[in-house]
């Protein structure tokens, strides 16, 4: 048995996409950009998709800008405010618990003399308001905020930012949460989306960038959509995001039922039998994610054991697990380091089922129970 719970770090596509892609790879090879009749064709295809993710964010079409996948269209964010306001203000918001593609650009301005202020968070990964309400003054150029935590799954109040944001420009990563939240409602200047999430191929993503806001091209050449992100348009990754994208919002209510599912009967399951651990997802957080932590076990040994068993896991960020260190969300967290060392990401789509969590739990026990005797964990 094959059991895919890493869905956080990357998922299946759906057959539905790659049949789509493998049509656009086939057929439809011309370029966008060409005025001939295969040139319009595929531009014709580009459009339905960007539609189709526009629509999912009730934003317009033309605010919809393609990139290569959450980590550009984050970097293009933030740079590119930085860039257009740097006359108005120095200081950017943001919390101590975003994805790399955040904090690693956030570094970047400080080091060009931007002031960038790091909001703590509590111990559900909420951040902290009053912090956030402090921060915000004449200065304030930005504020980044994720939709949803990718480690613990915890939900931002991005109503409750976006009513202090001031002046400042609003930014959400939604990377995690598209799909398996409601964005349609969200106050946001500009919004990061990733293909891959949503069963969708990789190396394909985008960025909403609403009516007004002023953003200057990160990627600069030809001139594509509408001047804001240059380079010939891959269009069967395109396509295949925005097969997706329908996909996701003309099943959601089912897709989320069945991710809240599985979840519920895991942590059920991991709770009633197995002692001390540490539920480190908010009970109201998404339902896509669940992460815990095991006393007595690390992580890592725990997931390759796991693996033996055909259970695939992860124990922080897919982006960053390859570096050293702790992770910086449960530290933020509060969380000790035996805390931090013995966690575990479970990260589910629709296709997991109650069932397999039944056999997660079973494998989990087994490989817990004997790492805590061989550690002499009592």
């Amino acid at each position: 048995m094959i059991v895919y719970l890493d869905n956080s770090a990357t998922t299946r596509q759906y057959d539905q996409v790659t049949e789509v892609m493998t049509a656009a790879m086939r057929d439809l090879y011309g370029n966008p950009s060409s005025l001939h009749a295969m040139g319009l064709a595929a531009e014709k295809e580009v459009r339905r998709a960007r539609k189709s993710i526009a629509s999912s964010l009730s934003c317009r079409e033309e605010e919809v800008v393609f990139t290569s996948g959450g980590t550009e269209s984050d970097n293009t964010a933030i740079f590119g405010i930085a860039r257009a306001r740097r006359r108005e203000g120095r200081r950017i918001i943001t919390t101590k618990v975003e994805h790399p593609a955040v904090l690693e650009a956030c570094k970047v301005l400080e080091q060009d003399g931007y002031e960038v202020v790091y909001l703590d968070v509590d111990d559900r990964c909420r951040p902290d308001m009053e912090q956030l309400k402090n921060a915000v003054n004449d200065e304030t150029i930005l504020i980044s905020v994720m939709a949803v935590n990718n480690e613990v799954g915890t939900i931002m109040p991005l109503s409750d930012i976006a009513a202090c944001k001031g002046s400042a420009v609003f930014h959400v990563d939604a990377v995690q949460g598209y799909g398996k939240v409601d964005l349609r409602g969200v106050r946001a200047d500009l919004i990061s989306l990733s293909s891959h999430k949503i069963h969708g191929p990789k190396g394909i993503g985008a960025l909403c960038v609403r009516k007004g806001v002023n953003l200057p091209a990160f990627m600069v050449g030809g001139g594509q959509e509408k001047h804001r992100r240059s380079g010939t348009e891959n269009v069967p990754a395109i396509i295949g995001f925005g097969e997706a994208s329908r996909l996701a919002g003309q099943n959601f209510d089912q897709r989320v039922s069945a991710m809240g599912a599985a979840r519920r009967r895991l942590l059920d399951g991991l709770r009633d039998q197995i002692s001390d651990i540490r539920i480190n997802s908010p009970e109201d957080g998404a339902v896509s994610v669940l992460n815990v932590s095991f006393l007595g076990c690390r992580g890592e040994v725990l997931l390759h054991t796991l693996e033996q068993d055909g259970i695939y896991v992860s124990t922080a960020s897919a982006c960053s697990s390859n570096k050293k260190g702790r992770s910086h969300v449960l530290a933020a967290m509060g969380l000790s380091d035996k805390e931090i060392e013995g966690a575990i990401r479970f990260s589910f789509c629709e296709f997991n089922t109650p069932e397999e969590m039944d056999y997660v739990t079973e494998k989990v026990k087994t490989a817990v129970e004997r790492f805590r005797r061989l550690g002499s964990y009592r």
